[in-house]
């Protein structure tokens, strides 16, 4: 073995450690909060920082189903979730098309101003949403918030689906052309098949934003049955279990599984789907 190749492999295996090491660290807070979950104290800065509960129980998380609308704030995440999933993706999925395969005039000037737009800071718009969905009666109501929703992630959406769009040959949809089909035909039978990896990510990174997003859902929904995951984790942190961190942590451990549990399903597809995605702008 050369020099050369004996310093790669002691500097791939140095780098390897620093990712574990760092891979470690980032688990810490999760540990934590999943040792506090199990444990019977209620404070988390009184007691000393330890990965294994003396008296592990699960009352914590039966406490969480039972006795707070959990399973409520579970339904409303879920509504609002796969609605903006399902609106931003219609949209994005035909937008992306469009402005990958046809050239039409101002076509760079509106992928720009997407852009843009999609740079300015959420909370800019907050009190004109406010106002506006207050006169409309969309305040307090899942259609509002999807609305804000799809409307942000549609742009996401469109820049993501693009980017892998621009990677499929042109080749493929000439021969799908000369057979006869048409482009609904050929956008739903050809091209969404080969866009597979990129569509499932990019729906997924959706779900996730909208099943951690903060901010709007405790703005515009304003009573607690009609409170996300979010707001309702934010409500129980400063209501009655303001002082109880087990109980808190175990909440946000009930609320992480859902998504822990698709990304294990979809993790085949996220290397693939992000990178392809980022290829060509």
């Amino acid at each position: 073995m050369t020099k050369h190749k004996v310093r790669k492999a002691v500097g791939y295996t140095v780098l390897n450690l620093v990712f574990i090491c760092l891979c470690f660290l980032g688990l810490i807070p999760i540990l934590y909060a999943l040792s506090l979950s199990l444990s019977s104290g209620g404070g988390a800065l009184s007691s000393e920082i330890t990965f294994l509960p003396g008296n592990p129980t699960l009352d914590n998380f039966k406490a969480i189903i039972t006795e707070e609308p959990f399973l409520i704030w579970l339904k409303n995440s879920v509504i609002l979730s796969v609605g903006t999933m399902v609106i931003a993706m219609g949209v994005s999925v035909e937008a992306a098309y469009a402005f990958s395969r046809f050239r039409f005039p101002g076509r760079g000037g509106v992928l720009k101003l997407l852009l843009l737009l999609n740079a300015f800071p959420q909370i800019l718009s907050m009190f004109a949403l406010f106002r506006l969905f207050k006169e409309m009666g969309l305040l307090n109501r899942h259609l509002g918030l999807i609305l804000i929703y799809a409307g942000s992630m549609c742009i996401f959406g469109i820049w993501n689906m693009k980017g892998y769009f621009d990677t499929i040959p042109l080749e493929i949809e000439e021969a799908s052309k000369i057979d006869g089909a048409g482009n609904l035909k050929l956008l739903a039978a050809v091209i969404l098949p080969l866009a597979r990896p990129a569509i499932i990510v990019t729906s997924v990174m959706i779900l996730i934003f909208v099943w951690n997003e903060y901010l709007f859902a405790t703005t515009f929904m304003l009573s607690e049955g009609s409170y996300s995951l979010a707001g309702g984790l934010y409500q129980l942190q400063t209501g009655d279990y303001g002082r109880s961190w087990s109980m808190f942590s175990a909440a946000a451990i009930l609320v992480s599984i859902p998504i822990l549990i698709i990304f294990f399903f979809i993790q085949k597809y996220m290397v693939s789907g992000l990178t392809s995605g980022g290829v060509k702008g």
